[in-house]
């Protein structure tokens, strides 16, 4: 059975910074958001967003922080407009409040506000 590893993601993470920077995302602290990608994982998920906990971030004097998962058997085979999609849903998920928690689905994580910014961000690459 293949074990699950994880590695650094500067692809996906270049390609953060570019989103967060045309979608004027401004709340999200890029310098407090690390990407991995794994390999091997069982997951039905494509990406996933995990914030550290208040908990644990006064316990270690920590700021709030965020590593965004893609996993790579699912994530690397998409389109990239596909992947830029999947990268918004999960920027989408940290609360402007940048706190370490997670926005649930509902009003400001759906299918249609994922879509309506994934177009904005695909015109404003084709206009370069």
């Amino acid at each position: 059975m293949p074990k699950l590893r994880y590695a650094p993601a500067c692809d996906v993470e270049a390609m953060a910074k570019d989103i967060v920077e045309k979608l004027d995302m401004r709340w999200i602290r890029l310098e407090h958001v690390r990407f991995v990608r794994s390999m091997g994982s069982k997951s039905s998920a494509t990406a996933r967003i995990y914030g550290l906990p208040k908990s644990f971030q006064v316990a270690f004097n920590l700021p709030p922080l965020y590593v965004i998962e893609v996993i790579s058997e699912k994530f690397d085979v998409l389109p990239a407009e596909k992947q830029v999609e999947v990268l918004v849903h999960e920027l989408l998920h940290i609360p402007s409040s940048f706190s370490g928690g997670l926005r649930p689905h509902g009003k400001a994580v759906n299918d249609r506000v994922v879509r309506r910014l994934t177009e904005k961000y695909l015109s404003k690459l084709a206009r370069r």
